[in-house]
């Protein structure tokens, strides 16, 4: 067990005019996922949240419909909370007792979700903002912007459409053309006119306020911020260099009235820009957390985890002496498409006005459905929603996008024949189907009492062993947000544990029971001690799931301690981490597959929104954003054709990067008797430390190849769409190098 962490942890804000749908969900899904592990290896955590709430779109809406923006933003705040976690009230249950099991919606397990629309929000948005301005870092300039003579008001980007300055296409928005994908300043489009009223604008000169990012103060400290090991993905801090390159721009910070938000301290009609409150609004969501967990009679010191200079003494004083407590950190996921506010701004305000920086920012990819793009502007989007309406476990899901996810920036698509079949060989076919198969036995024939047996005796002290040498590499993965790998890791585990159930056929064995009862009592009472490990491994992503199997287990809670026993005692298990002797409650069924009519409900629910315009433009011409049919399937060949290709066993005895190649690895494979070198474009998904050692299926037979690398003298097998989903494929155990596969 590593020290004592103290995380604060957030995930970005969604704003307060719409739904919550499926590619919001990625990253709170992404994010709980981790903060779930946190907790359960003891570490203290933090996790607030809040609805952005600001700005002039907000302020349109809510004209639009009638209501007050306040009015408007308290309504979409139930909606979103009942979205999450089932509503206010169920998080202050959670609050209250640290049961996440009362949680509802999707179960994101917020310990604070607030709103930006508050006092305390307001008053860190006028303390960093003044701090900035004693250390002259805030500039006045006159600037030109478009103005709809008709509602008297400046026009944001995106209210004010026209014709693409580059490629013609008409009704595109003020920043960037979504056919051609050209970014823009309002003022280049030609035939502007207002999203709101109709009218043509007119170009009116205010005085707005800049934080001035360019200065030499802000840049220095950003190149140290953004290299610092640990705080971005590589492709995030590559992507931040390009802006370095191309030149900081000082960030217009404010907005003129009609604004709703918080004025500017010392001005009458300046209102701070929505995308400065917004991140303010995690120390704003914080407070008033902090606030709460007084009021239950738990301290936390606010500026232990804000204070940069508390921040600073404790890394410093953590360092000399490691037993005392840990600095605190203050760890971000976000979207990649918001990575420019999160990595330059705000870390640079936040230095300059004497508050901690983040220590990590975590970015992810876009969601799409079925290959198609999401936008919420365009309507393709499902809704959070509209998921838990037509009948589909939360839990189905955030295991489908833990699947997906690498812990790096590429996008993941929802591919929903895919979601079927994931969900229903998984999580019921292996990792369910282990206690519906095995825990009758124990109620029926033995008082629901499982047997006492020697975890050091064969063939146990075999299978733990290989889930111990698991358990680190998967607490690895989780650490790392690689949860696609994590998985894969659990369900080979599944595998172990299904074969051992398919080996020892207790279904067999109860048929005599008078002369297997011993055999019978421990085969069934080891079986579920590895379907209790494999539930711990997967208690991050199904925490409703984990609680039943907790109370058939009679066991309060299982925590990584659970796990760490097989790291820590490969070779003789702490016998109280295993289920000797443990009395279960009678099985109760868990979870149920998906059914193919459940997606269809969820796609005609969403239909209309699933058919909204195409973005790219291929689209333009093809493809409509429909449900896409399943890939027609190759024509067919004879059997002689087939006979043709000669698939063999293969091990692979080495595996490295090939120099200036994007997506290959150099990898020799040993057929037997002979070895051969095959380069596989499967770089996106593996490290070659990990396939070494791996039995796989070649293709023997193929012509070699000379490729600019070197000759390639076969191909190996994998399954997949591409990128980080890609699944070479292995042979059972027992198939040695050379076989031919028939």
């Amino acid at each position: 067990m590593t020290s004592k962490r103290r995380i604060l942890v957030t995930s970005a804000l969604p704003y307060a005019n719409g739904a919550i749908h499926l590619g919001h969900l990625v990253e709170y899904i992404q994010t709980d996922i981790w903060v779930r592990f946190q907790r359960m290896r003891g570490h203290e955590v933090h996790y607030v949240g809040a609805d952005d709430q600001h700005g002039t779109p907000i302020m349109l809406r809510a004209e639009k419909e009638g209501i007050t923006p306040r009015q408007l933003v308290d309504r979409v705040l139930l909606e979103h909370t009942r979205d999450f976690f089932g509503g206010l009230d169920k998080q202050e249950q959670f609050r209250e007792s640290g049961d996440s099991s009362v949680l509802g919606g999707f179960h994101i397990s917020f310990d604070n979700y607030y709103q930006t629309d508050s006092c305390e929000n307001e008053w860190f948005c006028s303390d960093v903002y003044q701090k900035l301005e004693a250390n002259d870092l805030i500039a006045r300039r006159e600037v030109e912007q478009f103005y709809d003579p008709v509602k008297e008001m400046f026009l944001p980007d995106r209210f004010i459409k026209g014709e693409c300055p580059k490629c013609h296409s008409k009704d595109q928005y003020g920043d960037s053309c979504e056919v051609c994908g050209t970014t823009y300043s309002p003022t280049d489009l030609i035939n502007p006119y207002s999203a709101v009223s109709g009218a043509a604008p007119i170009r009116k000169a205010s005085e707005h306020y800049f934080f001035k990012l360019s200065d030499q103060r802000c840049e220095d400290f950003l190149k140290e911020f953004t290299r610092a090991p640990g705080r971005l993905q590589v492709e995030a801090a590559n992507k931040l260099d390009e802006w370095f390159t191309s030149g900081l721009s000082d960030w217009d910070i404010s907005r003129d009235e009609p604004y709703f938000g918080f004025k500017i301290p010392g001005t009458d009609n300046k209102f701070f820009y929505v995308w400065l409150d917004a991140p303010v609004g995690y120390f704003g969501s914080f407070r008033n957390y902090v606030q709460k967990q007084k009021a239950l009679g738990r301290e936390i010191s606010e500026v232990e985890f804000l204070d940069a200079a508390k921040v600073k003494a404790a890394k410093a004083a953590h360092e000399q002496d490691p037993n005392s407590p840990a600095p605190t950190e203050m760890v971000h996921f976000i979207g990649k498409d918001i990575l420019y506010f999160h990595a330059l701004f705000w870390p640079a305000m936040l230095e300059n006005s004497g508050y901690r920086t983040p220590t990590q920012i975590n970015a992810h990819g876009f969601l799409t459905v079925d290959g198609a793009k999401m936008s919420k502007s365009r309507g393709t989007f499902i809704t959070a929603q509209s998921y838990i309406d037509t009948g589909l476990n939360p839990e189905w899901l955030r295991y489908y996008f833990a699947a997906k996810l690498n812990g790096t920036m590429e996008d993941i698509d929802l591919n929903l024949e895919d979601f079927i079949a994931r969900v229903n060989s998984d999580l019921v076919g292996k990792y369910i189907n282990i206690a519906s198969r095995c825990a009758g036995f124990i109620t029926k024939f033995f008082d629901g009492k499982m047997a006492s047996y020697n975890p050091n005796e064969l063939p146990y002290a075999h299978i733990l062993l290989t889930f111990s040498q698991q358990a680190e590499e998967i607490t690895r993965a989780y650490e790392g947000r690689d949860f696609g790998k994590a998985i894969r890791l659990i369900m080979a585990l599944a595998d172990v544990a299904n074969n051992y159930v398919n080996e020892q056929k207790p279904w067999e064995l109860a048929k005599n029971l008078e002369a297997n009862r011993e055999k019978l009592h421990a085969s069934a009472s080891f079986s579920l001690n590895l379907f209790a490990y494999l539930t711990a491994f997967l208690k991050p992503l199904l925490p409703v799931t984990t609680s039943h199997v907790e109370r058939f287990f009679n066991k309060t809670t299982f925590d990584w301690s659970f796990v760490e026993n097989l790291m820590i005692n490969q070779n003789t298990p702490d016998q109280s981490k295993l289920m000797l002797g443990c009395e279960i409650q009678p099985y109760k069924h868990l979870m149920t597959r998906v059914e193919q009519k459940q997606i269809d409900a969820l796609v005609a629910a969403n239909r209309d929104s699933l058919q909204a315009t195409p973005t790219q433009p291929a689209a333009k011409a093809a493809a409509k954003a429909e449900i896409k049919p399943v890939e027609e399937k190759s024509e067919t060949i004879s059997i002689d054709d087939f006979a043709k290709i000669d698939l063999r066993v293969a091990k692979i005895v080495a595996a490295e990067h090939v120099e200036g190649a994007d997506k290959l690895l150099k990898l020799t494979l040993s057929l037997g008797e002979e070895q051969r070198q095959v380069f596989a474009g499967i770089k996106s998904a593996y490290q070659p430390e990990q396939l070494v050692g791996r039995l796989t299926v070649m293709v023997a037979n193929l012509a070699p190849r000379k490729m600019k690398f070197g000759m390639s003298e076969g191909m190996v097998l994998a399954a997949g769409p591409g990128g980080s989903e890609i699944f070479l494929l292995s042979p059972d155990e027992g198939a040695a190098p050379g076989m031919k596969v028939k």
